[in-house]
């Protein structure tokens, strides 16, 4: 029995990780979770499972939590999700959003806890800290992200030094067959009509602008110690192939399956097992019939390119481009910038702020909240 900790857990990833251990209840127990402000959902999880330990985000939901369940024990803040970690476990899947992922992250590695990672912002803004610390723990890491879960799966059974280049698909977003040109004036509604799945806001327009596949390329780099130029996008329009490894003697071993994020969570649970899952919907290719591949191009989508710069040029620009991007996404949405004002300003923010070659995990929160803070001050003078 494999005991967990869920962080995270009344988001998209953690209901499905839910599913993914009820389902195999005889091997996987929820321990202790994290669900932040989403309090109706907690109840909801509450009355699907049986746990002692609990971290909420706000002081006021803990002290009301805690009377009104007395035999939980329950946590609160960030403090409280490290304090929580401190508990015996096996595994803890890390599904928190945005920055405030890292810090967990560091805390797992150190209390040689498995680290099932679904927080890519862990990567992009720290990869460096997650890095070191992963060696000086000799700690054990397992994507959930089903791009890096495909090439995680694609690699069992072959050496990584074999490895040529690391492919990793995309959808392309809504406005894949757009022109930069039609791109102009585009709406919050057309951005977030993704033509494959539906997903969050935040994620959607990250698709639609490919800065959600720069992301997962500095992701890769370090989850499999791949140089950024051995790193590919390639656009695979019915998102069937997700993602795939082109080894030195030209073959190329990919993982296909449908749009289920449980497949990934369950295979980082399992490994090096595979176990049942029950799917509502399976991979049938007779019925998909033909899979379309497109080269992905810099020019239409500046935001990839940036990424790789800022990958390469580490430091704290991964600081600096998350929360740039997760700033201008939350304007754009509300309709305060448009579509290719995300990129504008994106740009800038990398370009102008204060750069920092070797930052510590102060130096990356600062950088987190200083580059939100210009992002307005951009927006206000109108640039």
């Amino acid at each position: 029995m494999k005991k967990i900790i869920l962080l995270g857990a009344s988001g998209s990833i953690g209901i499905q990780s839910i599913d993914v251990i009820l389902q195999h209840s005889d091997k996987f127990e929820i321990v202790a979770l994290s669900c932040g402000r989403n309090i109706i959902k907690l109840k909801e999880i509450l009355t699907m499972i049986s746990i002692e330990h609990v971290c909420v985000q706000l002081k006021e939901d803990y002290l009301y939590l805690k009377e009104e369940y007395p035999n939980i024990h329950f946590y609160y803040g960030d403090k409280g999700i490290l304090e929580m970690l401190d508990m015996d476990a096996h595994i803890v899947i890390n599904a928190i959003v945005g920055f405030a992922g890292l810090a967990p992250t560091l805390k797992i590695i150190q209390t040689k806890k498995v680290l099932a990672l679904a927080n890519k912002e862990s990567l992009v803004v720290g990869g460096e800290l997650v890095k070191k610390a992963l060696q000086e723990h000799d700690g054990k890491m397992y994507p959930i992200d089903s791009e890096h879960s495909a090439i995680f799966q694609a690699l069992q059974g072959n050496n990584k030094a074999d490895i040529l280049k690391l492919v990793v698909t995309a959808s392309g977003g809504s406005f894949r067959n757009k022109t930069r040109e039609e791109l102009k004036g585009v709406s919050v509604e057309d951005a977030l009509n993704h033509p494959n799945w539906s997903m969050g806001n935040r994620i959607t327009i990250d698709s639609a602008t490919m800065m959600n596949k720069g992301f997962e390329v500095i992701e890769a780099h370090y989850l499999f110690d791949i140089a950024f130029d051995n790193i590919e996008v390639l656009m695979n329009t019915e998102s069937v192939i997700h993602s795939m490894i082109h080894y030195v003697d030209h073959s190329f071993m990919a993982q296909l399956g449908t749009a289920d994020m449980r497949l990934p969570i369950q295979y980082a649970l399992s490994y090096p097992n595979r176990l049942p899952l029950k799917m509502s919907d399976i991979l049938d290719l007779a019925k998909i019939g033909t899979l379309h591949f497109k080269e992905v191009s810099y020019e239409r989508y500046p935001l990839l390119k940036l990424a790789y710069e800022v990958g390469k040029r580490k430091g704290n620009s991964g600081a600096v481009i998350n929360a740039a991007d997760e700033v201008c996404v939350e304007l754009f949405i509300r309709g305060e910038i448009t579509f290719l004002d995300i990129e504008v300003i994106i740009q800038r923010c990398v370009e102008e702020m204060p750069y920092i070659e070797h930052p510590s995990y102060s130096d990356l929160y600062q950088s987190d909240i200083r580059t939100r803070e210009y992002v307005y001050q951009l927006v206000n003078k109108g640039a």
